[in-house]
């Protein structure tokens, strides 16, 4: 109650906070059960779309403010267009919907967009951002991770077909320890794959394998307890009740698993593959059957060295360079994890797989002489390995993909003394914070806390998740603080509202597409989005959601819309990510990777695909506000700056896409100079321009015309397009569309979804 009281003070008396959540005084709101209140009936002849309208026009006529009216229709579909899919709507499908005078259009404009493809591409970026998505491993080297994509393929696949939620959370925190556990199942632990790795030579893998689990229990946490556990890593919580025993508590359940990297084939990719295996096994052994003896003894003994020297460090540097760099090597390119070479040499060797055993066999054939070099020779191992990788090669060895696995090394978790992993305090046991529920059941691993996150008697998880989706919908959540429900954290602005949410998200399936259509299907969503002086004064955040907020694109969505605009985006799904142009002083700050530029039209992929590397991300995502790949976002910041606008005028994509776009307008339209404007204008705009606009626009476009006219190489400089502009117009004549076109796409109102 104390804690309640300060956070008042802080806020004050805003009509804001009126309303409270009613719970018992000795226990925050946010650990208690959402319940279901039954929405509010509305008089006065109010036309209420869904529940959500009943909750939030109660609130206003209690507040004696009235809602704003719903949008034009130009507004809505390329509102709703723009926050399920991330792309612009076509002037054929705004056409349509303008027609479409028949009940329940809106409603098949919704569910249009959510059996698009491109939906799962959208919602994807959410997910990434949650688990802090990258190429590569972090910290001085960086080092690449070329898998890495499969799981943000999986991501797309499973939005797209409709996966609750619930069995989202249950693959992508234990997705291995299902019963019967598919490739697909599995694939979804690559969300605890995107922690930073550190394979320099010299680092100390514990020290950094510890750091992973911390990041990923506080990820847990941000994600969707919503709760700041990262503050009690240290020292109790100061605020709210957690100590550091829960928080290693969480930890430790965690911590009993290990990075893995399983063969994943693809549907075309797994029959040649195993036929082929089969044979190379029965040729394998056929060839080290004459050697086998003295080769497991050789072996065994340097498997043995290198235990000794990853137990006992410090006392011979060529061991222990051989048992550091084990991890490093393991990988070659495949981006393998560094602590799975040691601990598969940790491992009985009964309980390897065989392919543990074969790529570990290859390594100490091409590395392990230093155990007995006369042994060596006399064996004729050198001759081996030649013969084995050439026996590998003739396999179509499958791609891979970095997943989880449980830990088949038990590990015991201790209390870390002020966060330092050498310094251990008491033995702990896996468990949750005692504020929430305990976990059912007698299992302490990854798939009991998955299965406890989403049990019905969760106070947390449906409240945190949909208030993201508020969030996305909206530009800021139900409670402010997405990412802290604690009792420092804001409170809601409609509690009842997010109680009701949370439970038809939890009680109806944790169908998020079904979330995701309520909210955009109700008049909230729908409202105009333009100020009103009164209400600014009294509500300028538009926490009373008297109506809606216009919302500067995302970074991705930036470049995504105006590639679709000029007729360049490439569309394709899935695959490994690309590397747009950028500037050589940014790729140049990379350590060691090279930035090669994507060619053809995987130059043009969404933004989603863009390769992600944590030292020297996207230049161009940067300047939008894309998160920082090192660490855990639960929402991006919202900024416009000159550098910006700088970007969209001069950057060499903004301006290849204003040529292309000129082009695509000369080319479509043969009429005269309103036609085509019209057709920019609507391509870009989703609605007719003004006869004003029109006017502006035509102005100067003449004065284009008379820079451009004679100036020969500028204006074939500036006229130049894919393709060539030339059947079109002249070449000064398209150097001025092209300037026509960088000023549309130039616009607050391209780059805003109103």
């Amino acid at each position: 109650m104390v804690c309640r009281l300060i956070l008042v003070g802080l806020l004050g008396t805003s009509p804001l906070l009126a309303a409270k959540p009613t719970v018992a005084e000795d226990v925050h709101w946010a650990y208690r059960r959402p319940t279901a209140a039954k929405p509010p009936a509305l008089s006065g002849g109010h036309d209420s779309r869904n529940p959500i309208d009943c909750f939030v026009v109660e609130r206003l006529r209690d507040l004696e403010i009235a809602p704003s009216p719903a949008a034009d229709r130009p507004t809505l579909i390329r509102r709703v267009t723009l926050d399920l899919t991330g792309l612009l709507p076509e002037p054929a499908e705004v056409d349509r919907f303008l027609a479409d005078e028949r009940p329940g259009a809106w409603e098949r404009v919704v569910d249009r967009l959510l059996a698009s493809p491109h939906y799962g591409e959208h919602w994807a970026r959410e997910w990434m951002d949650l688990s802090h998505y990258a190429d590569s491993d972090g910290y001085l080297t960086d080092q690449l991770r070329p898998v890495a994509w499969r799981y943000r393929q999986w991501l797309v696949k499973q939005l797209n077909a409709g996966t609750p939620f619930d069995l989202l959370t249950v693959r992508q925190l234990a997705g291995d320890l299902v019963p019967n556990a598919t490739i697909a199942d599995r694939l979804g632990t690559g969300f605890l794959r995107q922690t930073l790795s550190n394979r320099e030579g010299g680092a100390d893998p514990e020290e950094f394998r510890v750091k992973q689990i911390v990041d990923r229990t506080e990820m847990l946490g941000a994600v969707w307890l919503g709760l700041t556990v990262g503050c009690a890593r240290c020292h109790d919580h100061k605020y709210d009740r957690l100590s550091r025993a829960e928080f290693f508590g969480l930890y430790a359940l965690l911590n009993a698993a290990d990075e893995v990297n399983i063969y994943a084939p693809r549907a075309e990719e797994e029959r040649p593959w195993l036929e082929a295996v089969e044979k190379y096994n029965r040729r394998r052994d056929k060839l080290l059957a004459p050697i086998a003896g003295p080769l497991r003894i050789l072996q065994d003994r340097w498997e043995a060295r290198l235990l000794e020297a990853g137990a006992r460090p410090g006392r011979e540097f060529l061991w222990d360079r051989r048992w550091e760099v084990l991890g490093l090597i393991w990988g070659g390119q495949l981006g393998e994890g560094q602590l799975e070479g040691q601990e598969i040499v940790k491992r009985d060797r009964q309980l390897r797989t065989r392919d543990e055993q074969d790529r570990l066999l290859l390594y100490f054939l091409s590395h392990g002489s230093l155990i007995d070099p006369a042994k060596f020779k006399q064996l004729k191992l050198g001759e081996v390995q030649s013969k084995l990788e050439k026996l590998r090669t003739e396999v179509p060895w499958p791609i891979r993909a970095q997943v989880m696995r449980q830990a088949r090394v038990p590990r015991q978790a201790f209390l870390h003394e002020r966060g330092d992993f050498r310094v251990r305090g008491p033995a702990i046991q896996a468990g949750v914070p005692f504020m929430l529920p305990p976990l059912a059941g007698t299992s302490r691993d990854r798939l009991a806390l998955a299965r406890w996150l989403v049990s019905d008697s969760h106070p947390l998880v449906a409240r945190v998740t949909v208030n993201r989706m508020w969030q996305a919908f909206f530009g800021t959540g139900l409670v402010r603080t997405v990412d802290d429900f604690g009792v420092r954290g804001e409170l809601p602005s409609h509690p009842v509202l997010l109680d009701w949410l949370a439970s038809e998200f939890r009680d109806r399936g944790w169908s998020i597409k079904r979330m995701h259509r309520l909210i955009v299907t109700s008049g909230t969503y729908r409202q105009s989005s333009r100020q009103r002086p009164r209400l600014q004064r009294r509500d300028s955040g538009n926490r009373l959601l008297a109506r809606q907020r216009a919302l500067r694109f995302s970074a991705e969505v930036v470049r995504d819309t105006a590639l679709q605009a000029a007729g360049l985006l490439c569309r394709h799904l899935e695959g490994p990510s690309v590397r747009p142009p950028q500037p050589e002083s940014v790729t140049g700050e990379a350590y060691g990777n090279v930035w090669t530029e994507s060619v053809g039209v995987d130059r043009y992929r969404r933004g989603l695909y863009t390769f992600v590397q944590r030292t020297t991300p996207f230049a161009q995502g940067t300047t939008f506000d894309a998160p920082s790949p090192g660490k855990t976002c639960t929402g991006r910041e919202r900024s416009n700056t000159s550098l910006q606008a700088l970007t969209l005028l001069n950057d060499p994509v903004f301006f290849e896409c204003a040529q292309a776009l000129a082009a695509r307008t000369l080319a479509e339209s043969r009429g005269g100079d309103v036609e085509r404007l019209d057709r920019l204008v609507r391509r870009c705009l989703a609605r007719r321009p003004a006869a004003e606009e029109l006017q502006r626009l035509a102005v100067y476009l003449a004065a284009q015309r008379r820079l451009y006219s004679g100036s020969g190489e500028a204006a074939e400089s500036a006229g130049r397009v894919a393709g060539s502009a030339s059947r079109f117009a002249a070449p000064d004549e398209a150097a001025a569309w092209v300037s026509v076109a960088s000023v549309v796409m130039n616009l607050h109102e391209f780059i805003t979804r109103d």
